[in-house]
């Protein structure tokens, strides 16, 4: 972790950058150091800025944890371009072999997400150097909001992952890695504090200046996710830190019966390009925590942008109403079959280019193309053929998409209920399918296998399904992702095969990246099968 040293100081006091649709403004204090620094609460509120602006960070480089995790699941293939090396691929296929020179494809993300905890960790050190002026109230706010973005950040680490160093206070020293219960444990304990700590604020109860902000209700469906998780995958009864079953499902409850969310009527609102027009918009009433963009970054610095979306945008090709992107992720066609005729979540979650009748004209420098793209999440053009990032003042429509990725929706709160036997649940069950399938709604009974094709379809291309795989054990994982079907490579049909095998060999885990093995003086160990 020697590397770690590269932004000792300058990340840990920085708010750096200017969000104009959050509560990111604030000014630059390049200019203070460690020792004049952390004395006043607005003090306090520059340095937790620079906290969130490290999440909002986390995916500015590398390869984004979204678009992984989509890549990594039954969704989608790797994709890209025909000319492309083979990254793209030795992720989506688990096999170092298809390209043994990319060992760093998430060097850049694993420095990101440790910036991010360091930041959280410097500001959680110096707490007890600010003078609250008696506001013990606005302390525990703070800390709890910087706790809940380092306990995310971890919790998408160790997934990643696996056995991570578990740094808790600004360090230079090359740190071991350890156990993932030990890395659950400080997830585990960082929730309960922020869930008990921060504002039980409604979804429109944020004003202008404070939006974007960690919630309780963040907190306590956050809980939910990771305990889901480490339960499943582990194989374990409680979440690590004394968390149980009833304790998770109480913490849902209250963001059902009193954190005021609700589903958006029609699913394909939504999502901006699903819907165009009728897109009901950022912090809608199904949004429970959302990482938040904007387009004013530039090549100067300023990474306010959602740099990963031009990964799934159309292969260097605009089509109204879709941008141009990298053709990354492209959707598995069994997927586009798995939803019934009647289900408005298909063409919401999915570009089809046939169904739309689109014009696709780059197919020879696209690979694993399947005829299907990433709707959700995807940039957007005008009917010139113009960026929509860049029409709205953005540099490049490479750095400068600004749609939010919705971390955590309310549907996901009602399946995640539903699945741990609230007494709701077959209507928490049925209100998630009515809304998908309308007339043709038929109930369902609800069980584990039921629920979990029920978040396969809601949570498409959301960064969900993946660890719902891995979550039910790594041989039930392997076994929905492997397969073999033709694509087309630069035009030409080919068989894309990807093996059980290769699944169960990496546990479901990614590289660590080898520069970071490097740095460590071979301190850090490689995950099997890498």
């Amino acid at each position: 972790m020697k590397n770690l040293r590269i932004y000792i100081l300058s990340a840990a006091l920085l708010s750096l950058v200017a969000c104009s649709k959050s509560f990111l403004d604030t000014e630059d204090v390049t200019s203070a150091t460690e020792q004049n620094f952390y004395k006043t609460p607005d003090d306090a509120w520059k340095a937790l800025v620079g906290v969130y602006d490290g999440l909002q960070r986390i995916w500015s480089g590398g390869f984004a944890f979204p678009v992984a995790s989509v890549v990594m699941s039954d969704e989608a293939f790797g994709g890209g371009g025909n000319a492309d090396g083979f990254g793209l691929q030795m992720i989506d296929e688990f096999d170092k072999l298809r390209s043994p020179s990319d060992q760093n494809m998430f060097g850049d993300t694993w420095a990101l997400y440790y910036k991010a905890i360091y930041r959280a960790n410097m500001l959680l050190l110096h707490m007890d150097g600010v003078d609250w002026k008696g506001n013990d109230d606005l302390r525990k706010t703070y800390e709890a909001e910087t706790k809940f973005i380092r306990a995310y950040c971890y919790f998408d680490m160790v997934r990643l992952f696996g056995n991570v160093p578990l740094i808790t206070k600004p360090t230079t020293d090359n740190v071991p890695q350890t156990s993932v219960d030990s890395v659950y444990k400080l997830i585990a304990d960082d929730l309960k504090f922020a869930a008990a700590n921060l504002p039980a604020i409604s979804y429109g109860g944020q004003d202008a200046a404070t939006r974007g902000r960690v919630t309780k209700w963040a907190a306590e469906s956050l809980i939910g996710r990771v305990f889901l998780y480490y339960t499943g995958a582990y194989n374990k009864a409680d979440l690590v830190g004394e968390v149980s079953k009833a304790q998770v499902l109480a913490y849902l409850e209250d963001v059902i019966n009193n954190g005021g969310f609700g589903l958006v009527e029609k699913f394909a609102n939504l999502w901006p390009a699903a819907s165009l027009n009728n897109y009901v918009g950022e912090d809608n009433k199904e949004t429970v925590f959302a990482i938040k963009y904007t387009y004013t970054s530039n090549w100067n610095g300023n990474v306010d942008g959602n740099n990963w979306l031009v990964m799934y945008g159309i292969r260097i090709q605009s089509i109204y109403p879709y941008g141009m992107g990298w053709g990354g992720a492209t959707v598995n066609p069994k997927l586009w079959d798995a939803y019934a005729p009647g289900d408005s979540r298909r063409s919401a979650s999915i570009i089809s280019i046939k169904d739309e009748g689109l014009d696709f004209q780059n197919i020879k420098d696209q690979r694993e193309y399947t005829g299907y793209c990433i709707k959700k999440y995807t940039p957007m053009a005008d009917a010139a053929g113009r960026s929509l990032a860049e029409k709205m003042g953005g540099v490049s429509f490479m750095i400068s998409q600004y749609q939010d990725y919705v971390s955590i929706r309310y549907a996901d709160v009602l399946l995640m209920a539903a699945e741990l036997g609230a007494a709701g649940a077959q209507n928490y069950f049925d209100d998630v399918r009515k809304r998908a399938l309308g007339a043709s709604f038929v109930q369902l009974p609800v069980t584990q296998a039921n629920i979990m094709n029920e978040r396969k379809l809601e949570f498409a291309g959301e960064g969900i399904r993946y660890w719902d795989l891995l979550r039910q054990g790594i041989n039930v994982a392997a076994t929905a992702i492997a397969g073999s079907v033709t694509v087309q490579n630069g035009g030409v049909n080919t068989t894309k095969a990807i093996l059980a095998s290769k699944v169960t060999e990496t546990k479901g885990l990614v590289q660590i990246p080898y520069a970071q093995i490097t740095l460590s003086n071979n301190v850090l160990k490689q995950n099997a099968g890498w």
